[in-house]
């Protein structure tokens, strides 16, 4: 008789744990915090008086457009849309990977714009002292996100 077990090459559902508890496991648990952080930085960006707009132009970019992606990226956990795909977390570690290094490019612009800015006054010195904070930080969420998911 025949077995009915899949053969071993067969595809195996990925550990993620459902609903809220994907917030509790480690490589997903950076999904917020990447969030939080990320979109401090564009907020503390938007709010300074912009000297170099191609550097803080750059910074606005890296940090909307991740903050984006991450989201769908989130909302794709919590709804189950990673389950139709074979290479999701392939997609996952390049992709904030790929997102650690444009952070921090983002981060470093960010920290000349500051030191520039240090010449206008205290607010926008200020101001961009804690996007350049917020920015390496989240730098090191998204690196360290993928290589959690990496290694996970």
């Amino acid at each position: 008789m025949a077995s009915r077990e899949p053969p071993a090459t067969s595809y195996a559902p990925p550990d993620v744990p459902p609903g809220l508890a994907l917030f509790l496991a480690i490589p997903y648990a950076f999904f917020l915090p990447e969030l939080v952080f990320g979109c401090w930085v564009w907020i503390l960006v938007a709010a300074t008086q912009v000297a170099y707009p191609l550097l803080q132009g750059w910074v606005m970019y890296v940090s909307l457009t991740s903050f984006l992606i991450s989201l769908m990226f989130l909302l794709s956990y919590l709804l189950g849309f990673y389950k139709k795909f074979n290479s999701w977390k392939v997609l996952d570690s390049l992709y904030h990977g790929t997102t650690g290094i444009l952070y921090m490019s983002a981060a470093v612009l960010q920290a000349h714009a500051t030191i520039v800015s240090e010449k206008r006054g205290p607010q926008d010195y200020y101001l961009n002292t804690a996007a350049s904070f917020f920015a390496f930080i989240t730098t090191l969420l998204y690196i360290l996100h993928a290589f959690s998911i990496y290694y996970h």
